[in-house]
């Protein structure tokens, strides 16, 4: 009978290793049926050693397989256990497995011992392991005094811990009386016995509760040693102590305490062995003292160390090689260096090796007749040795099987019968332990049968492997086909892969490969077969991935995982954080194909995995979140190189959370003089971690440092520590120094005093000097407090003075002041301006002209000069003055002329001049009278129109209340207004002077006037006022219309007015849009066309008469003044305006005599000229024209 196997061996790519490896572990777990006789197999047993818990039962175990079902039996020590005799003792029903109750009676330590489980049936008798039986220790502490420990600073000091011997041995770690770990570095650390090693002790080390403790992990106890009591003391301190006699205290060694080079703690001496078993674990340590604290390095001797096994655990005090093999054995060298020196050590290793198997014994069925053999191979250092047993019976005193021979490691069979069966136990064994093996050889006749089970459905996806099993038994060994449909023929090994185990493999699976496979095994005792059924799934493809985000701290991040499977799976989408669960936090929301992540920490940062899960395959995609922030603030800030002038500041940086540092920015704070208060001292770039700073005297410095990145700059630094500078004298003068007067006889010096941060020192203060400019004189000085001015007195009226003030404090003197220049006080002017004269230019412009003020006479600054000037009214002047409103003009530097604006025309003016320095005036000029000339009129007060009648309207009116002259005439212009807003001809009356009445006849009945009226002086006329009015209707007229033909009541007329009215509202329409826009009424163009000449020109801005004004258009007439319908008037007084010339008594003049200031007395502000003039009619005044 033979297989069909695999085809010819070829190169396998990886994939295809691990299936392989699987394939053979089904191979090596094909079982014989349990409906089928066979000799037994142990299929559970407890460790070789076995550590039990005392305080709990004792539980053996030993389970096994047959048929029939194997009895059980035990040996203890090497001799028959007899369970029924010992009542503590019970066997599991059906099992090997012993329950030994202590717990209601008996001790743990009685039942300690080898143990051993046969299981045995008519094929055969199977054993377990050698069972070493032993209950855990947790021993106490021996008691003991330890004394305190007293060592000198920069000593080297070993804490022993001697744990007590446990069952297993303990876990050994320092803690103190808090429970809180013992911090441990490159300096401080653990060894492997459990130790405390202390390279150097520094003062922090004193402390009375160095605590070792050994945790027992079986039975969940921890022991500790009594505290120990270390104080580490300086020179000085140590004296008197030896002084005070040290009776109780062990004394470290009292040699100088200076650097020096490594010397090695543990191990002792230059070398060293070290043995440890393969597969184990091997940790070699170096630990060493000196000052300063070495550091260890490792290497191996003629090799390197193994990549992917190496690891330093303590600081690099300890080198571990895991699963550990003979090629790591050799010499190993740990090197402690530190800046005096160097030492090494070599560690020489051994890897010796317990038995492990080559090829351990297989179970063997045979048919009658058939050849086998059973194999047991070996491996270990030193080499094992391989004995066989029969059915738990040395094989040498077992009964004699004529099938068998023995050749070493293998039994080998020919011809074998049922009496063949038996149980073979392989031992290969040295000194480091043993390897046991059961493997039976059962000789039976069977017809092949399938054990895979029928109509078996297999999904596999496509472009993938397909296995389909058909798992097997006969005896013979049946062969294996392979069919495909119901009449397909067997399956070639070209295509298809044929396994030892019966399965069928499909290397890449397509979508054709769907369909039904049938397995046949055939023996010579017969035929078995079954059906499977195969189906092709398309894979899952994830069709947009995760991307990588940059966010910033308490913000929120999404990250998208789209995914596209077979409709006919299931998908389920699991996300996870660097491989492990997401964490159980609201903040972390799974929406479908989405995961957000809301308010991200520090702790969010890391890479996301997007994983997508059907029944027959997974596909993941991962992106990393990075999470930016400001830096966290640098941290062990440190002064070194301390100077005078200057320090070097150290510190490390706080983390840059995934931003990188641009810069520090360094701030110091000076608690002498300005406590509390931070300033900017100097930035170095981002990858700086040190600083050169430069320092002023006398200052108690403490600095502190930010860091920047692009996000911003981080919280402060804990300051540094403070450092207060030596003294020294000012480095610089005040500032800001100034000489002037309050009086006429004392000299005010002032200045800005120096901050105390530019004292420089303690007892800061100035010496001030003086000296008259001009004068012949020595410098006076005095040393003044640290003050900010000081008063000279007794000096005369403003004389120039040179400055100069000096800072000094306790140590010296500033450097040489500069010098400037003050004056002493100012007293008022003696001398008032001479030859004042007047030139009016116009009737509202004057100039004065004066001589200027000899500058000795001035007393002071020259300011200016100052114009008094005022309305008199004329042979007043000599008057009491008190009620008189006058006007102040001001100007600046030394002027000999202004310009007086804003006079009023016809008027009689006095005026005085006086010089003006820092201290006020000077007194005034004599007072000289001027009058200015005509000028045109304002408008008329007032126009009302009175009496209408069918032909007249009366016209009253007030004369103007600014005449600016002798009024010559009025001036009267009047014009119709018909329905349609036409002008009629213009008609112009002159009216004397002295009237204020005035009627006009032969007027049309019912009709609408527009009247324009002004005043005239000999300077010529003034500002017009406007006014509209209406004739009364003749009733004789209408009473004869009334007695005619009532057109109103015929159809055509309204029809007609209908339209009329309905063209007169779009008219209104458009008439609104263009004011609107700006726009004019076309009634402006026909008043244009019907407009007096010699009012037209008195617009100023084109020159025109004037049109009704928009923003007038929907008010009803009025009655009383008008104005022109733009409001425009002509200017009743000269465009020479105040603004353009002068000010008030504040006001003042620039250089060229322009006014910059404004009018200090009060003047009455006439009108606006046209303020209540007549508006043009509306619309709606049309309207009633109109009807």
């Amino acid at each position: 009978m033979q297989l069909k196997i695999m085809p010819k061996k070829k190169r396998l790519p990886a994939g295809r290793v691990a299936l392989i490896l699987f394939l053979c572990q089904m191979i090596s777990a094909l079982e014989v049926p349990l409906d089928l006789v066979q000799p037994p197999t142990i299929t559970q047993q407890s460790p070789k050693d076995y550590i039990i818990d005392p305080r709990e039962n004792i539980v053996i175990q030993c389970e096994a397989k047959g048929k029939p079902p194997p009895s059980f039996s035990w040996t203890r020590n090497g001799t028959h256990f007899d369970i029924d005799k010992d009542p503590l003792v019970t066997m599991k029903p059906g099992s090997g497995t012993l329950t030994i109750n202590i717990m209601s009676e008996g001790k743990a330590e009685t039942y300690e011992g080898v143990y051993q489980c046969t299981a045995r049936n008519e094929r055969g008798a199977a054993i377990s392991n050698n069972i070493v039986v032993r209950p855990s220790r947790s021993p106490l502490w021996t008691k003991e005094k330890l004394e305190p420990i007293t060592l000198r600073n920069g000593q080297s000091l070993v804490l022993p811990c001697r744990p007590p011997l446990g069952l297993p041995p303990p876990i050994i770690f320092w803690m103190d009386n808090s429970f809180q770990r013992l911090p441990q570095s490159e300096r401080v650390s653990q060894g492997l016995n459990g130790d405390l090693y202390f390279s150097n002790v520094l003062p922090e080390d004193t402390r009375e509760d160095y605590i070792c403790y050994a945790r027992f992990n079986h039975t969940q106890t921890i022991q500790q040693k009594q505290p120990i009591s270390v104080k580490v003391i300086s020179v000085d301190e140590l004296n008197d102590t030896i002084a005070a006699n040290l009776s109780d205290t062990e004394f470290y060694s009292a040699k100088p305490n200076r650097e020096r080079p490594p010397t090695f703690l543990t191990p002792e001496g230059n070398t060293s062995n070290k043995e440890e078993l393969r597969g184990n674990v091997l940790s070699l340590e170096c630990i060493a003292e000196g000052l300063p604290t070495p550091v260890i390095y490792w290497i191996k001797e003629d090799g390197t160390l193994p990549t992917n096994r190496t690891f330093y655990r303590n600081f690099k005090k300890t080198l571990q090689i895991i699963q550990v093999s003979e090629a790591d054995s050799g010499n190993y060298q740990c090197i402690a260096k530190n800046a005096l020196g160097a030492i090494h050590h070599t560690i020489s290793v051994t890897v010796k090796a317990a038995p492990y198997w080559i090829l351990a014994p297989q179970n063997l069925v045979l048919s009658p007749g058939e050849d086998g053999s059973l194999i047991c191979r070996a491996n270990g250092n030193p080499k094992p040795r391989i004995s066989w047993l029969s059915n738990g019976v040395p094989i040498e005193i077992a009964p004699d099987d004529p099938s068998r021979k023995i050749d070493g490691d293998t039994i080998i069979f020919s011809n074998v019968q049922e009496r063949s069966s038996a149980v073979y136990q392989c031992n290969a064994s040295n000194e480091y332990g043993y390897l046991l093996a059961n493997a039976f050889v059962n000789v039976l006749a069977e017809p092949p049968r399938i054990l895979t089970s029928a109509n078996t459905l297999y999904q596999v996806i496509a472009n993938r492997p397909a296995l389909l099993d058909c798992a097997f038994f006969g005896s013979p060994l049946p062969t294996i086909e392979w069919f495909k449909g119901a009449k397909g023929s067997a399956l070639r090994d070209d295509i298809y892969v044929l396994h030892e185990n019966g399965t069928l493999e499909i290397p890449v699976a397509q979508k054709d490969s769907t369909g039904t496979y049938t397995c046949v095994a055939r023996n010579k005792l017969g035929m078995a077969k079954n059906e499977v059924h195969l189906e092709i799934k398309d894979p899952t493809r994830i069709i947009k991935q995760p991307e990588y985000a940059v966010v910033q701290r308490g913000s929120t991040v999404s990250f998208e995982c789209k995914v596209k499977h077979d409709h006919t799976l299931t998908l389920t989408i699991t996300w996870l954080k660097d491989n492990g669960e997401l964490p159980s936090d609201g903040r972390f929301t799974v929406d479908k194909d989405h995961l957000e992540v809301a308010d991200v920490r520090d702790s969010d940062g890391g890479a996301y995995t997007c994983v997508a899960n059907t029944t027959l395959d997974m596909v993941s995609a991962s992106a990393v979140l990075s999470v930016v922030d400001v830096p966290n603030p640098p941290f062990d800030l440190e002064l070194t190189d301390q100077l005078d002038k200057s320090v070097q500041l150290s510190w490390t940086p706080g983390d840059d959370n995934n931003n990188p540092i641009i810069k520090f920015i360094i701030e110091y704070e000076d608690a002498m003089h300005e406590a509390g208060l931070w300033h900017h001292q100097t930035e170095v770039p981002g990858m700086q971690t040190t600083a050169q700073l430069k320092l002023s005297p006398y200052v108690n410095y403490s600095f502190r440092v930010m860091a920047v990145n692009s996000l911003g700059r981080s919280l402060p630094s804990e300051p540094s520590e403070q450092y207060l500078t030596k003294a020294a004298e000012p480095d610089t003068n005040p500032m800001a120094v100034e000489g002037l007067g309050s009086e006429p006889d004392n000299l005010v010096i002032t200045w800005k005093p120096l901050n105390g941060f530019e004292s420089n020192g303690p007892g800061l203060q100035y010496k001030v000097s003086w000296r008259q400019k001009d004068g012949d004189d020595e410098w006076a000085s005095v040393v003044v407090a640290n003050v900010s001015k000081y008063i000279v007195s007794g000096t005369p009226t403003f004389v120039p003075y040179l400055i100069k003030v000096q800072a000094l404090n306790d140590v010296g003197f500033a450097p040489e002041p500069a010098v400037v220049m003050g004056h002493s006080g100012e007293d008022l002017p003696m001398v008032a301006p001479g030859n004042v004269h007047v030139n009016v230019v116009n009737s509202t412009l004057a100039e004065v002209n004066w001589d200027p003020v000899p500058l000795k006479s001035i007393r002071g600054h020259l300011q200016g000069y100052r114009i008094y000037y005022w309305k008199a009214q004329e042979g007043s002047l000599k008057r009491n003055r008190r009620h008189i409103e006058k006007k102040i003009l001001t100007f600046q530097g030394n002027k000999t002329h202004g310009m007086l604006p804003g006079l009023e025309p016809f008027s009689h003016y006095a005026l005085n001049v006086r010089v003006v320095n820092g201290k006020g005036e000077g007194p005034a000029s004599p007072d000289r009278v001027f009058n200015t000339p005509e000028g045109v009129p304002s408008a008329p007060s007032s126009l009302k129109i009175i009496n209408p009648t069918l032909d007249s309207l009366t016209l009253e009116w007030d004369p103007p209340s600014r005449p600016n002259g002798i009024l010559t005439e009025y001036t009267l212009k009047y014009q119709p207004i018909n329905s349609t807003h036409e002008l009629g001809p213009l008609v112009d009356l002159k009216i004397p002077a002295n009237k204020t009445r005035w009627t006009l006849k032969n007027l049309n009945f019912s009709t609408r006037y527009k009247f324009y009226f002004y005043a005239q002086t000999a300077a010529g006329s003034g500002s017009q006022i406007t006014e509209e009015a209406v004739t009364t209707v003749d009733e004789g007229k209408l009473a004869m219309a009334s007695r005619q033909v009532d057109i109103a009541t015929q159809g055509w007329f309204i029809g007609l007015m209908c339209a009329v009215a309905l063209l007169i509202l779009i008219l209104l329409i458009v008439c609104f849009i263009r004011r609107n826009k700006g726009g004019k009424y076309p009634v402006k163009e026909k008043e244009d066309a019907h407009a007096d000449p010699e009012i037209q020109p008195m617009k100023e801005d084109d020159g025109t008469f004037g049109e009704y004004s928009d923003a007038e258009d929907h008010k009803p007439l009025k009655k009383g003044s008008r104005t022109p319908s733009d409001r425009t008037v002509k200017k009743e007084d000269s465009d020479d305006s105040l603004v353009d010339y002068g000010e008030g008594v504040n006001g003042q003049f620039n250089e060229d005599g322009s006014f910059i200031g404004q009018y200090s007395g009060k003047k009455e502000k006439e009108p606006a000229e046209g303020n209540e003039s007549s508006e043009a009619p509306s619309p709606v005044n049309a309207m009633n024209s109109f009807v």
